[in-house]
Protein backbone atom coordinates (compact mmCIF):
# COMPACT_ATOMS: atom_id res chain seq x y z
CA UNK A 1 0.00 0.00 0.00
CA UNK A 2 2.78 2.44 0.89
CA UNK A 3 4.79 1.84 -2.29
CA UNK A 4 1.71 1.80 -4.51
CA UNK A 5 0.61 5.12 -3.05
CA UNK A 6 3.89 6.82 -3.92
CA UNK A 7 3.83 5.51 -7.49
CA UNK A 8 0.19 6.32 -8.26
CA UNK A 9 0.52 9.85 -6.90
CA UNK A 10 3.37 10.67 -9.31
CA UNK A 11 1.24 9.72 -12.33
CA UNK A 12 -1.73 11.75 -11.10
CA UNK A 13 0.14 14.96 -10.21
CA UNK A 14 -0.39 16.84 -13.51
CA UNK A 15 -4.14 16.13 -13.30
CA UNK A 16 -4.20 17.23 -9.65
CA UNK A 17 -2.46 20.46 -10.67
CA UNK A 18 -5.12 21.27 -13.25
CA UNK A 19 -8.06 20.28 -11.04
CA UNK A 20 -6.91 22.16 -7.92
CA UNK A 21 -5.18 25.02 -9.77
CA UNK A 22 -1.79 24.19 -8.23
CA UNK A 23 1.67 25.30 -9.24
CA UNK A 24 4.90 23.32 -9.14
CA UNK A 25 5.68 24.30 -5.55
CA UNK A 26 2.31 23.08 -4.30
CA UNK A 27 2.75 19.81 -6.19
CA UNK A 28 6.19 19.33 -4.67
CA UNK A 29 4.56 19.57 -1.24
CA UNK A 30 2.18 16.73 -2.19
CA UNK A 31 5.29 14.55 -2.27
CA UNK A 32 7.37 16.28 0.40
CA UNK A 33 4.62 16.64 3.02
CA UNK A 34 4.38 12.86 2.99
CA UNK A 35 8.09 12.09 2.92
CA UNK A 36 9.05 14.76 5.48
CA UNK A 37 6.49 13.52 7.99
CA UNK A 38 7.68 9.98 7.41
CA UNK A 39 11.39 10.82 7.67
CA UNK A 40 11.13 12.87 10.86
CA UNK A 41 8.79 10.54 12.76
CA UNK A 42 10.01 7.10 11.68
CA UNK A 43 12.84 7.02 14.27
CA UNK A 44 10.51 7.75 17.16
CA UNK A 45 7.98 5.33 15.69
CA UNK A 46 10.59 2.57 15.69
CA UNK A 47 11.44 3.11 19.34
CA UNK A 48 7.75 3.34 20.21
CA UNK A 49 7.11 0.04 18.43
CA UNK A 50 9.97 -1.66 20.28
CA UNK A 51 8.50 -0.44 23.58
CA UNK A 52 4.72 -0.71 23.10
CA UNK A 53 4.57 -3.75 20.85
CA UNK A 54 5.23 -3.86 17.12
CA UNK A 55 1.94 -5.46 16.07
CA UNK A 56 -0.03 -3.02 18.25
CA UNK A 57 1.76 -0.01 16.77
CA UNK A 58 1.52 -1.45 13.25
CA UNK A 59 -2.27 -1.62 13.62
CA UNK A 60 -2.34 2.03 14.72
CA UNK A 61 -0.29 2.95 11.65
CA UNK A 62 -2.68 1.09 9.36
CA UNK A 63 -5.70 2.88 10.80
CA UNK A 64 -4.03 6.30 10.60
CA UNK A 65 -2.81 5.79 7.03
CA UNK A 66 -6.18 4.51 5.82
CA UNK A 67 -8.16 7.36 7.40
CA UNK A 68 -5.69 9.91 6.00
CA UNK A 69 -6.17 8.35 2.56
CA UNK A 70 -9.88 9.10 2.84
CA UNK A 71 -9.05 12.71 3.77
CA UNK A 72 -6.83 12.97 0.68
CA UNK A 73 -9.65 11.65 -1.50
CA UNK A 74 -12.08 14.36 -0.38
CA UNK A 75 -9.58 17.26 -0.17
CA UNK A 76 -11.20 20.42 -1.61
CA UNK A 77 -7.97 22.40 -2.10
CA UNK A 78 -4.30 21.70 -2.76
CA UNK A 79 -3.38 22.79 0.77
CA UNK A 80 -5.96 20.46 2.31
CA UNK A 81 -4.41 17.68 0.22
CA UNK A 82 -0.92 18.61 1.43
CA UNK A 83 -2.04 18.48 5.08
CA UNK A 84 -3.76 15.12 4.57
CA UNK A 85 -0.60 13.82 2.89
CA UNK A 86 1.41 14.86 5.97
CA UNK A 87 -0.93 12.80 8.15
CA UNK A 88 -0.48 9.93 5.71
CA UNK A 89 3.23 10.32 6.26
CA UNK A 90 2.77 9.88 10.01
CA UNK A 91 0.93 6.62 9.42
CA UNK A 92 3.53 5.60 6.86
CA UNK A 93 6.33 6.25 9.36
CA UNK A 94 4.74 3.80 11.78
CA UNK A 95 4.25 1.16 9.10
CA UNK A 96 7.77 1.50 7.71
CA UNK A 97 9.31 1.33 11.18
CA UNK A 98 7.41 -1.85 12.07
CA UNK A 99 7.47 -3.84 8.83
CA UNK A 100 11.06 -5.08 8.80
CA UNK A 101 11.00 -5.51 12.59
CA UNK A 102 7.99 -7.83 12.30
CA UNK A 103 9.81 -9.89 9.68
CA UNK A 104 12.93 -10.09 11.82
CA UNK A 105 10.87 -11.46 14.72
CA UNK A 106 9.22 -14.19 12.66
CA UNK A 107 12.06 -15.29 10.35
CA UNK A 108 15.47 -16.26 11.82
CA UNK A 109 18.67 -15.01 10.25
CA UNK A 110 19.98 -17.01 7.30
CA UNK A 111 18.28 -18.62 4.33
CA UNK A 112 14.76 -18.30 5.74
CA UNK A 113 15.11 -14.56 6.34
CA UNK A 114 16.76 -14.10 2.94
CA UNK A 115 13.68 -15.64 1.34
CA UNK A 116 11.37 -13.36 3.33
CA UNK A 117 13.41 -10.32 2.30
CA UNK A 118 13.22 -11.44 -1.33
CA UNK A 119 9.41 -11.43 -1.09
CA UNK A 120 9.57 -8.06 0.70
CA UNK A 121 11.75 -6.60 -2.08
CA UNK A 122 9.62 -8.16 -4.80
CA UNK A 123 6.52 -6.64 -3.21
CA UNK A 124 8.14 -3.21 -3.36
CA UNK A 125 9.12 -3.85 -6.98
CA UNK A 126 5.66 -5.11 -7.84
CA UNK A 127 4.04 -2.01 -6.36
CA UNK A 128 6.29 0.21 -8.45
CA UNK A 129 5.62 -1.93 -11.50
CA UNK A 130 1.86 -1.59 -11.14
CA UNK A 131 1.74 1.84 -9.52
CA UNK A 132 2.22 4.17 -12.50
CA UNK A 133 -0.22 2.20 -14.65
CA UNK A 134 -2.77 1.85 -11.84
CA UNK A 135 -2.47 5.58 -11.18
CA UNK A 136 -2.98 6.32 -14.86
CA UNK A 137 -6.03 4.05 -15.16
CA UNK A 138 -7.67 5.39 -12.00
CA UNK A 139 -6.97 9.01 -12.94
CA UNK A 140 -8.09 8.76 -16.58
CA UNK A 141 -11.06 6.41 -16.19
CA UNK A 142 -12.37 7.72 -12.89
CA UNK A 143 -10.74 10.68 -11.13
CA UNK A 144 -7.42 11.43 -9.42
CA UNK A 145 -9.20 11.04 -6.08
CA UNK A 146 -9.60 7.34 -6.83
CA UNK A 147 -5.85 6.83 -6.28
CA UNK A 148 -6.49 7.47 -2.57
CA UNK A 149 -9.82 5.64 -2.39
CA UNK A 150 -8.05 2.45 -3.51
CA UNK A 151 -6.11 2.49 -0.21
CA UNK A 152 -9.29 1.93 1.80
CA UNK A 153 -9.97 -1.75 0.94
CA UNK A 154 -6.22 -2.50 1.00
CA UNK A 155 -5.92 -0.93 4.45
CA UNK A 156 -8.91 -2.87 5.81
CA UNK A 157 -7.59 -6.16 4.40
CA UNK A 158 -4.13 -5.54 5.85
CA UNK A 159 -5.67 -4.66 9.21
CA UNK A 160 -7.61 -7.93 9.36
CA UNK A 161 -4.56 -9.97 8.29
CA UNK A 162 -2.38 -8.28 10.91
CA UNK A 163 -4.80 -8.97 13.76
CA UNK A 164 -5.31 -12.60 12.70
CA UNK A 165 -1.80 -13.72 11.74
CA UNK A 166 0.95 -11.41 13.03
CA UNK A 167 2.44 -12.26 16.46
CA UNK A 168 3.23 -9.53 18.96
CA UNK A 169 6.86 -8.68 19.77
CA UNK A 170 8.60 -5.95 21.78
CA UNK A 171 11.90 -4.94 23.34
CA UNK A 172 11.90 -5.72 27.08
CA UNK A 173 14.52 -2.98 27.55
CA UNK A 174 12.65 -0.25 25.74
CA UNK A 175 14.02 3.21 25.02
CA UNK A 176 12.58 6.52 26.21
CA UNK A 177 11.25 9.12 23.77
CA UNK A 178 13.83 11.68 22.61
CA UNK A 179 11.62 14.79 22.60
CA UNK A 180 14.44 17.25 21.92
CA UNK A 181 15.74 15.23 18.99
CA UNK A 182 12.26 14.81 17.54
CA UNK A 183 11.53 18.55 17.65
CA UNK A 184 14.87 19.74 16.27
CA UNK A 185 14.90 17.14 13.47
CA UNK A 186 11.34 18.01 12.39
CA UNK A 187 11.97 21.75 12.44
CA UNK A 188 15.35 21.48 10.72
CA UNK A 189 14.30 19.25 7.83
CA UNK A 190 10.99 21.05 7.36
CA UNK A 191 12.72 24.44 7.23
CA UNK A 192 15.33 23.13 4.78
CA UNK A 193 12.72 21.87 2.31
CA UNK A 194 10.69 25.07 2.69
CA UNK A 195 13.80 27.14 1.98
CA UNK A 196 14.58 25.21 -1.21
CA UNK A 197 11.01 25.37 -2.52
CA UNK A 198 10.48 29.00 -1.53
CA UNK A 199 13.82 30.09 -2.98
CA UNK A 200 13.08 28.52 -6.34
CA UNK A 201 9.63 30.10 -6.52
CA UNK A 202 10.33 33.58 -5.11
CA UNK A 203 14.10 34.01 -5.46
CA UNK A 204 16.98 33.07 -3.20
CA UNK A 205 17.04 36.48 -1.50
CA UNK A 206 13.39 36.15 -0.46
CA UNK A 207 13.19 36.89 3.29
CA UNK A 208 11.21 33.72 4.05
CA UNK A 209 13.68 31.59 2.09
CA UNK A 210 16.69 33.14 3.85
CA UNK A 211 15.05 32.83 7.27
CA UNK A 212 14.17 29.20 6.56
CA UNK A 213 17.77 28.39 5.68
CA UNK A 214 18.93 29.99 8.94
CA UNK A 215 16.33 28.11 10.99
CA UNK A 216 17.30 24.86 9.27
CA UNK A 217 20.99 25.37 10.03
CA UNK A 218 20.33 26.22 13.68
CA UNK A 219 17.81 23.41 14.24
CA UNK A 220 19.96 20.71 12.60
CA UNK A 221 23.00 21.87 14.57
CA UNK A 222 20.96 21.66 17.76
CA UNK A 223 19.83 18.19 16.71
CA UNK A 224 23.45 17.01 16.60
CA UNK A 225 24.10 18.62 20.00
CA UNK A 226 21.01 17.02 21.54
CA UNK A 227 21.83 13.60 20.12
CA UNK A 228 25.35 13.78 21.55
CA UNK A 229 24.11 14.65 25.05
CA UNK A 230 20.90 12.72 25.80
CA UNK A 231 21.18 9.27 27.35
CA UNK A 232 18.94 7.56 24.78
CA UNK A 233 19.06 9.50 21.49
CA UNK A 234 16.69 8.73 18.61
CA UNK A 235 19.76 8.64 16.32
CA UNK A 236 22.82 7.50 18.34
CA UNK A 237 25.78 9.29 16.76
CA UNK A 238 28.11 6.54 17.96
CA UNK A 239 26.59 4.30 15.28
CA UNK A 240 28.50 6.27 12.66
CA UNK A 241 31.72 4.85 14.07
CA UNK A 242 30.73 1.73 12.17
CA UNK A 243 32.01 1.90 8.59
CA UNK A 244 29.35 -0.47 7.34
CA UNK A 245 26.52 1.41 9.03
CA UNK A 246 27.73 4.72 7.63
CA UNK A 247 28.19 3.30 4.14
CA UNK A 248 24.74 1.74 4.15
CA UNK A 249 23.05 5.02 5.08
CA UNK A 250 25.03 6.94 2.45
CA UNK A 251 23.85 4.43 -0.14
CA UNK A 252 20.22 4.72 1.02
CA UNK A 253 20.35 8.52 0.87
CA UNK A 254 22.05 8.53 -2.55
CA UNK A 255 19.48 6.36 -4.34
CA UNK A 256 16.59 8.30 -2.82
CA UNK A 257 17.89 11.80 -3.55
CA UNK A 258 18.62 10.80 -7.16
CA UNK A 259 16.38 8.13 -8.71
CA UNK A 260 13.26 8.31 -6.55
CA UNK A 261 13.26 12.13 -6.42
CA UNK A 262 13.49 12.70 -10.16
CA UNK A 263 10.36 10.60 -10.88
CA UNK A 264 8.14 13.62 -10.19
CA UNK A 265 9.80 15.62 -12.96
CA UNK A 266 10.00 12.86 -15.57
CA UNK A 267 6.27 12.23 -15.03
CA UNK A 268 5.50 15.92 -15.60
CA UNK A 269 7.67 15.74 -18.74
CA UNK A 270 5.78 12.76 -20.17
CA UNK A 271 2.34 14.27 -19.65
CA UNK A 272 2.86 18.01 -19.92
CA UNK A 273 5.62 18.19 -22.55
CA UNK A 274 5.02 15.10 -24.68
CA UNK A 275 1.25 15.30 -24.16
CA UNK A 276 0.76 11.74 -22.98
CA UNK A 277 -2.34 10.65 -21.06
CA UNK A 278 -1.94 9.31 -17.51
CA UNK A 279 -2.41 5.74 -18.78
CA UNK A 280 0.20 6.21 -21.52
CA UNK A 281 2.66 7.63 -18.97
CA UNK A 282 2.03 4.65 -16.69
CA UNK A 283 2.70 2.25 -19.56
CA UNK A 284 6.05 3.92 -20.25
CA UNK A 285 7.22 3.12 -16.72
CA UNK A 286 5.81 -0.42 -16.70
CA UNK A 287 8.73 -2.30 -18.34
CA UNK A 288 11.27 -0.54 -16.11
CA UNK A 289 9.43 -1.15 -12.88
CA UNK A 290 8.64 -4.73 -13.92
CA UNK A 291 12.40 -5.23 -14.36
CA UNK A 292 12.87 -3.95 -10.83
CA UNK A 293 10.30 -6.47 -9.59
CA UNK A 294 12.03 -9.42 -11.29
CA UNK A 295 15.53 -8.39 -10.24
CA UNK A 296 14.53 -7.85 -6.61
CA UNK A 297 13.18 -11.40 -6.43
CA UNK A 298 16.29 -12.86 -8.08
CA UNK A 299 18.73 -10.96 -5.86
CA UNK A 300 18.18 -13.35 -2.94
CA UNK A 301 19.60 -16.18 -5.06
CA UNK A 302 22.99 -14.49 -5.36
CA UNK A 303 23.00 -12.34 -2.22
CA UNK A 304 24.69 -15.05 -0.15
CA UNK A 305 27.57 -15.36 -2.64
CA UNK A 306 28.32 -11.76 -3.67
CA UNK A 307 29.68 -9.21 -1.15
CA UNK A 308 27.14 -6.59 -0.06
CA UNK A 309 29.48 -3.70 -0.91
CA UNK A 310 29.77 -4.89 -4.51
CA UNK A 311 26.02 -5.27 -4.94
CA UNK A 312 25.20 -1.88 -3.38
CA UNK A 313 27.85 0.09 -5.24
CA UNK A 314 27.05 -1.76 -8.48
CA UNK A 315 23.35 -1.00 -8.12
CA UNK A 316 24.05 2.71 -7.60
CA UNK A 317 26.35 2.73 -10.62
CA UNK A 318 23.54 1.25 -12.74
CA UNK A 319 21.20 3.95 -11.43
CA UNK A 320 23.69 6.64 -12.44
CA UNK A 321 24.16 5.17 -15.92
CA UNK A 322 20.41 4.85 -16.42
CA UNK A 323 19.72 8.44 -15.40
CA UNK A 324 22.50 9.69 -17.68
CA UNK A 325 20.91 7.75 -20.58
CA UNK A 326 17.60 9.51 -19.86
CA UNK A 327 19.09 12.95 -20.62
CA UNK A 328 18.40 12.38 -24.34
CA UNK A 329 14.79 13.46 -23.68
CA UNK A 330 13.75 16.53 -25.68
CA UNK A 331 10.60 18.52 -26.45
CA UNK A 332 9.75 16.52 -29.59
CA UNK A 333 11.13 13.12 -28.54
CA UNK A 334 9.42 9.76 -28.91
CA UNK A 335 7.07 8.68 -26.14
CA UNK A 336 9.53 5.90 -25.27
CA UNK A 337 12.62 8.11 -25.09
CA UNK A 338 13.17 7.67 -21.35
CA UNK A 339 12.42 3.93 -21.28
CA UNK A 340 15.93 2.49 -21.92
CA UNK A 341 17.50 4.64 -19.22
CA UNK A 342 14.73 3.90 -16.76
CA UNK A 343 15.09 0.15 -17.32
CA UNK A 344 18.79 0.31 -16.46
CA UNK A 345 18.17 2.53 -13.41
CA UNK A 346 15.35 0.35 -12.08
CA UNK A 347 17.42 -2.81 -12.46
CA UNK A 348 19.88 -1.09 -10.14
CA UNK A 349 17.05 -0.30 -7.72
CA UNK A 350 15.89 -3.93 -7.85
CA UNK A 351 19.32 -5.09 -6.71
CA UNK A 352 19.53 -2.38 -4.06
CA UNK A 353 16.37 -2.93 -2.01
CA UNK A 354 16.75 -6.51 -0.72
CA UNK A 355 20.48 -6.06 -0.10
CA UNK A 356 19.85 -2.96 1.98
CA UNK A 357 17.08 -4.68 3.95
CA UNK A 358 19.43 -7.55 4.72
CA UNK A 359 22.13 -5.19 5.98
CA UNK A 360 19.69 -3.47 8.31
CA UNK A 361 18.33 -6.67 9.87
CA UNK A 362 21.48 -8.77 9.95
CA UNK A 363 23.41 -6.07 11.72
CA UNK A 364 20.99 -5.43 14.57
CA UNK A 365 19.76 -7.47 17.48
CA UNK A 366 16.17 -8.59 17.04
CA UNK A 367 14.94 -6.56 19.98
CA UNK A 368 16.29 -3.36 18.38
CA UNK A 369 15.18 -4.12 14.83
CA UNK A 370 12.43 -1.48 14.95
CA UNK A 371 14.97 1.25 15.61
CA UNK A 372 17.31 -0.12 12.93
CA UNK A 373 14.56 -0.19 10.31
CA UNK A 374 13.46 3.29 11.33
CA UNK A 375 16.94 4.76 10.88
CA UNK A 376 17.28 3.30 7.40
CA UNK A 377 13.85 4.54 6.33
CA UNK A 378 14.62 7.99 7.76
CA UNK A 379 17.64 8.28 5.46
CA UNK A 380 15.60 7.06 2.49
CA UNK A 381 12.68 9.43 3.02
CA UNK A 382 14.89 12.38 3.89
CA UNK A 383 16.68 11.77 0.59
CA UNK A 384 13.39 11.90 -1.34
CA UNK A 385 12.16 15.03 0.47
CA UNK A 386 15.43 16.92 0.01
CA UNK A 387 15.91 15.58 -3.51
CA UNK A 388 12.48 16.68 -4.74
CA UNK A 389 13.06 20.18 -3.36
CA UNK A 390 16.70 20.49 -4.47
CA UNK A 391 16.23 19.09 -7.99
CA UNK A 392 13.18 21.33 -8.37
CA UNK A 393 15.50 24.31 -8.02
CA UNK A 394 17.06 23.30 -11.35
CA UNK A 395 13.73 23.57 -13.19
CA UNK A 396 11.57 26.64 -13.94
CA UNK A 397 9.75 27.95 -10.89
CA UNK A 398 6.53 27.48 -12.86
CA UNK A 399 6.02 24.09 -14.47
CA UNK A 400 4.89 23.68 -18.06
CA UNK A 401 1.24 23.31 -17.05
CA UNK A 402 1.47 26.70 -15.30
CA UNK A 403 2.78 28.70 -18.22
CA UNK A 404 6.50 27.96 -18.52
CA UNK A 405 8.08 27.15 -21.87
CA UNK A 406 8.41 23.41 -22.62
CA UNK A 407 11.96 24.10 -23.84
CA UNK A 408 12.86 25.72 -20.51
CA UNK A 409 11.38 22.79 -18.61
CA UNK A 410 13.30 20.22 -20.68
CA UNK A 411 16.53 22.18 -20.18
CA UNK A 412 15.93 22.15 -16.44
CA UNK A 413 15.02 18.44 -16.49
CA UNK A 414 18.28 17.71 -18.32
CA UNK A 415 20.22 19.46 -15.55
CA UNK A 416 18.27 17.60 -12.87
CA UNK A 417 18.96 14.24 -14.52
CA UNK A 418 22.69 14.91 -14.83
CA UNK A 419 22.89 16.01 -11.19
CA UNK A 420 20.94 12.90 -10.13
CA UNK A 421 23.25 10.67 -12.16
CA UNK A 422 26.32 12.31 -10.58
CA UNK A 423 24.90 11.81 -7.07
CA UNK A 424 24.26 8.12 -7.75
CA UNK A 425 27.78 7.57 -9.13
CA UNK A 426 29.39 9.43 -6.22
CA UNK A 427 27.26 7.35 -3.87
CA UNK A 428 28.53 4.18 -5.59
CA UNK A 429 32.16 5.23 -5.19
CA UNK A 430 31.79 6.28 -1.55
CA UNK A 431 29.81 3.15 -0.67
CA UNK A 432 32.45 0.90 -2.22
CA UNK A 433 35.28 2.75 -0.50
CA UNK A 434 33.64 2.46 2.93
CA UNK A 435 32.04 -0.99 2.79
CA UNK A 436 34.84 -2.77 0.93
CA UNK A 437 37.05 -2.48 3.99
CA UNK A 438 34.90 -5.23 5.52
CA UNK A 439 33.17 -5.72 8.84
CA UNK A 440 34.10 -3.49 11.70
CA UNK A 441 36.71 -5.22 13.83
CA UNK A 442 34.79 -4.59 17.04
CA UNK A 443 31.15 -3.90 16.19
CA UNK A 444 29.09 -2.49 19.01
CA UNK A 445 26.53 -4.71 20.66
CA UNK A 446 22.87 -3.73 20.62
CA UNK A 447 22.30 -2.47 24.13
CA UNK A 448 20.47 0.43 25.70
CA UNK A 449 23.64 2.46 26.04
CA UNK A 450 23.94 5.06 23.28
CA UNK A 451 27.56 4.23 22.54
CA UNK A 452 26.81 0.54 22.15
CA UNK A 453 23.44 0.55 20.47
CA UNK A 454 24.17 -1.26 17.25
CA UNK A 455 26.54 -1.62 14.35
CA UNK A 456 25.06 -2.52 10.99
CA UNK A 457 27.50 -4.93 9.40
CA UNK A 458 27.58 -6.50 5.99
Amino acid sequence: MLMLDIAVVNTALPTIARDLDAGLSSLQWVVDAYTLALATVVLSAGSWADRRGRRHVFVIGLVLFTVASLACAVAPTIWALDVARAVQGLGGAILFACSLALLADVFPAGKERAGALAVYGATIGGAFALGPLVGGVLTEWFDWRAIFVVNLPIGVAALIATVVWVPESRDPHYRTLDVGGQITASVGLGALVLALLRGNEHGWTDPIAVASFVIAAVALTLFVVVESRVSQPMLPLSMFRSRTFTGAQIAAFAISVSLFSVFLYTTIYLQSVLGMTPIEAGLVYLPATAAMFVVAGATAQIGQRVPAWLMLSGSLLLVGIGLAMTTVADVDSSNLVILPGMVVAMIGAGIFNPVMSGLVLDGSAAEHSGLAAGINDAFRQTGIAVGVAALGALLPAESVFSGASPHEFVTGLDRALWVSAAIAVIGAVVTAAILRVGNDPHPAAATDEPDDLMSVTS
